[in-house]
């Protein structure tokens, strides 16, 4: 089983090593959240092109966890890559002046996600570097991502994985368990968090995503018709644009 993961992880690092040295950049960014998604895709990279080659970008706001960008700095501390904090309050608040602004939770947390994928690749863009993507599959399936901010990425180095995977590579890459033990939470407003919003934890989501794929998606449970349902809502979020 150790040799299997092993040979697993060492496929998604080849992959990022592949995609780094093909695009010809000079570095990867990662917007490290303090969440284990990001922290395991920031170990990857650094184990892929070394530490010095990986800018970790934290992006708070006013309503973002303190806590969270301290586990994002011990994170990068302890990977020897290099972190920035980038508070995005003041883009925040320049879209607020939009004529006819809306401020709902749905409508906020969308703006938030595109505004922090903005400035991943405005740095991507000034420092000639590869923006990597955090989605999992568990998220990525139920279309639990915003379309063109956190799903918009160069090189996806765990959207392949379940959420349980992600913290099995976590545990073996001594990702800090502060990180490994936290609610998994987008921070889009205070209290929020995944499986609070989406209705079930991830235990119960990969398990009827597992049973899904193995059944060819026909739903057995609750528990399945109800990831189903929205599997099917958000594929739009997993394919190309409609075109002729």
């Amino acid at each position: 089983m150790a040799q299997e993961l092993g040979c697993r992880m060492g496929q998604v690092e080849q992959m990022i090593r592949y995609a780094y040295w093909n695009s010809g950049c000079s570095g990867i960014i990662v917007g490290v959240s303090g969440g284990v998604d990001s922290a395991l895709a920031a170990a990857f990279c650094c184990r892929a092109v070394g530490p010095e080659k990986v800018l970790g970008l934290s992006l708070p706001t006013s309503v973002s966890n303190p806590q969270d960008l301290l586990d994002a700095k011990e994170l990068c501390a302890g990977l020897k890559m290099e972190h920035r904090v980038v508070p995005i309050d003041p883009m925040l608040a320049a879209f607020k002046t939009l004529p006819g602004f809306t401020e709902t939770p749905y409508l906020l947390g969308n703006l938030m996600a595109r505004i922090r994928m903005t400035t991943l690749y405005y740095y991507a863009n000034r420092d000639h570097r590869l923006v990597c993507g955090t989605s999992n599959k568990s998220e990525f399936l139920l279309g639990y991502c915003t379309k063109y901010g956190d799903n918009a990425a160069d090189v996806q180095p765990i959207v392949h994985l379940y959420k349980k995977d992600v913290y099995e590579m976590a545990k073996e890459l001594g990702i800090p368990e502060p990180i490994l033990t936290k609610k998994p939470s987008a921070g889009l407003w205070e209290g929020q968090s995944d499986e609070g919003e989406i209705g079930l934890s991830y235990a119960e989501i990969d398990a009827a995503l597992v049973a899904l794929e193995a059944h060819e998606w026909k739903a057995e449970n609750p528990a399945e018709e109800k990831v189903l349902a929205r599997v099917r809502k958000n594929a739009h979020k997993r394919l190309a644009a409609p075109s002729l």
